[in-house]
């Protein structure tokens, strides 16, 4: 799920030159984005239609105007699809259709639960109820390990910038602790302090990759797949995906962390006192969280249980428990019904207060719900043009790979990399209908390429730029640069490997056509 991240408590203290470089970065793009466009609509490409062919020019410069951020990412969503209606290519109905895909509503109502979540404080009532136990304190793995689980486990519901916020103050708080204890003024300069701040924010992007709620990109993937393929990717199915991934990832982090980043020689028992403390200062469970809990357990056993009964019926999809469900109850509605309840539900009902009020929901991250419309719209629109399929079958010629495992190697590599300077949601909107094209003129089932595509976009871990809790950790000053691109560049290459083994071995095919 997606915050607004300006309101985050971390801020991002560039230097002066990483400053310098964003503001050429996004200069270079606010000049480059019309020539593009005017280059590109005039150009008579072989074999691409007039309005393919404007299209493409549209899309370049969306392009360019994402990747450079010389604008807001949701300006350019609304801008895009505009200038199409504009072109052309269709009428302002039909071209503006994806702003009602079902998809849509998914996101709103799991960013209001997630916002419901901070609001009452269930993210630090289960992060302290975890690391105030006492085996966390028995080793500096165990530390990695608790911290690492509770970033992943929160980061699988609530958006991955908000966990990072909320974890890295916790850490930031035990760093000091240690270092009091034993009398080192500049604690969070030693390979320990960088290493805790690294794992909270990798974990929070491994943790989003276990639910289709987790992060923007899941969603982006499974609804381009439903709209370009016809294939409903499930809440379970996705889980069957994306969980053990997430689980490798975490154990990995672990490991690299607690070998490559040890803590100086100290028992870390004597910080239980003071989780002990800052548990018990959050009180009683309050009647806001307990609303919480039952609508979040409530929506996750609904989002679950069409998968299950596919699993468990003899007849499979074809059950009609599974298709009543699928018809009534898609994800979408139980998403928007799990947040309607909770205007509802009374925190006090003296004081007519509840557990969601609109200014609650008014806050939650509308840029991404607009960005992801927008790259919805581009998308269809380059399908029915045939821009997808003259893409594709250029680079399925570049390429000459023909085959499900080559397309699904190439293009989650493709992911990674342009996610690392691109943000993940636009990635996924960018590369995941260009991976269906190229699977569909080479001629092979393009669903796994999507789904490990899709997955891909999420990974960016080489520098503070490449996501929202990459550049947070990198704002505490605890984390010098060369260190994050190190253990980045290890971690994108661990997750190529693993995403790649698990959605070949695990992800589900095309069913064939009758």
């Amino acid at each position: 799920m997606s915050l607004p991240t300006q309101d985050l408590a971390l801020s991002t203290n560039m230097s002066p030159a990483e400053e310098r470089f964003e503001r050429l970065r996004k200069r270079v793009g606010w000049y480059l984005a019309p020539m593009v466009l005017v280059v590109l609509w005039f150009i008579p490409f072989p074999g691409l239609s007039v309005p393919a062919r404007h299209l493409f020019a549209i899309v370049g410069m969306a392009l360019t105007l994402w990747m450079s951020e010389a604008i807001p990412l949701a300006a350019t969503a609304l801008l895009a699809p505009s200038l199409c209606v504009l072109a052309g290519l269709g009428s302002a109905r039909e071209v503006f259709k994806p702003f009602s895909d079902p998809v849509i509503f998914l996101f709103m109502g799991s960013f209001m639960m997630g916002e419901a979540m901070l609001k009452h404080g269930l993210n630090r009532r289960f992060a302290f109820t975890l690391l105030a136990m006492p085996w966390v304190g028995a080793s500096p793995t165990r530390l990695y390990a608790a911290f690492a689980g509770i970033t992943a486990v929160i980061s699988m519901w609530v958006s991955n910038a908000a966990t990072t916020a909320m974890m890295l103050p916790i850490g930031l708080s035990i760093l000091a602790e240690l270092g009091s204890r034993q009398g080192i003024t500049n604690y969070q300069a030693t390979p320990f302090a960088a290493g805790l701040m690294l794992i909270t924010a990798f974990a929070a992007s491994v943790g989003g990759l276990a639910t289709p709620i987790g992060t923007p990109p899941n969603l982006i993937g499974i609804g381009a797949i439903e709209r370009l393929l016809g294939y409903k990717v499930t809440f379970f199915q996705w889980m069957g995906l994306g969980l053990p991934i997430a689980i490798v990832l975490t154990g990995f982090l672990v490991w690299r962390f607690s070998r490559h980043c040890p803590i100086p020689t100290v028992s870390l028992s004597t910080n239980r006192d003071w989780l002990e403390t800052e548990r018990a200062s959050l009180g009683s469970w309050t009647r806001g969280q307990l609303n919480v809990v039952a609508v979040f357990l409530g929506a996750v056993a609904l989002w679950i249980l069409p998968g299950l009964i596919a699993a468990l019926d003899d007849r499979g999809s074809s059950s009609p428990a599974y298709l009543w469900i699928g018809a009534h109850a898609p994800e979408s509605i139980i998403g928007l019904l799990a947040a309607s309840a909770m205007f509802f539900l009374p925190t006090n009902s003296q004081r007519d207060s509840f557990t969601l009020e609109w200014r609650d929901a008014a806050a939650i991250d509308w840029g991404t719900i607009l960005l992801f419309a927008g790259g919805m719209c581009l998308g269809e629109l380059m399908f029915s043009t045939g821009l997808a399929h003259w893409i594709g079958s250029g680079l399925a010629a570049l390429f000459q790979s023909h085959s499900v495992v080559g397309l699904t190697i190439l293009f989650t590599g493709v992911g990674i990399l342009v996610s690392e300077t691109t943000t993940n949601t636009a990635s996924a909107t960018m590369v995941v209908p260009i991976a269906i094209a190229v699977a569909q003129a080479a001629g092979i089932d393009p669903l796994k390429p999507a789904l490990a595509t899709c997955l891909g976009c999420s990974m960016g871990f080489l520098l503070p730029v490449s996501t929202a809790p990459n550049a947070m950790a990198y704002g505490t000053g605890c984390i010098p640069l060369k260190t994050m691109m190190r253990h980045g560049l290890w971690l994108d290459a661990v997750a190529w490997v693993v995403i790649v083994s698990t959605v070949l071995l695990l992800g589900p095919s095309l069913p064939p056509k009758p």
